[in-house]
């Protein structure tokens, strides 16, 4: 079934498939349960095509901690000074990442020469 609209939230992309979900309510207008079907799903996807980010697409934190973790890049942070990508494994990369953005990104850098030059 094709998408009805899609959204982006975060850099984020959203689909819902399907109508709009219907629910049953008590008389009083209290929500008892969500409708069984017809109802859509909100599913986060990768993004079609590649996306070009740092560090050849690896996952700051992870970088910073000494790993090369390789992300879809369906998390993600424009810097908006920059405006360059970064992509991340997980949304708890992404939230340590977003407390202190400059000194992740001196620190994923870093690690990412270091571990370059090492050849893993």
């Amino acid at each position: 079934m094709l998408a009805k609209w899609a959204t982006t939230l975060g850099g984020v992309m959203f689909f819902a498939a399907g109508a709009a979900c219907a629910e049953s309510t008590a008389g009083d207008g209290v929500r008892t349960a969500p409708a069984r079907h017809g109802g859509g799903i909100w599913k986060a996807v990768v993004p079609p095509n590649a996306m070009h980010a740092e560090f050849g697409g690896h996952d700051p934190i992870g970088l910073a901690s000494g790993a090369k973790i390789k992300a879809d890049c369906s998390l993600n942070w424009t810097d908006p000074d920059t405006h360059k990508l970064y992509c991340f494994s997980s949304a708890t990369s992404q939230s340590y990442f977003q407390d202190w953005p400059r000194r992740n990104i001196e620190r994923a850098a870093r690690a990412w020469h270091e571990l370059a030059a090492g050849g893993s």
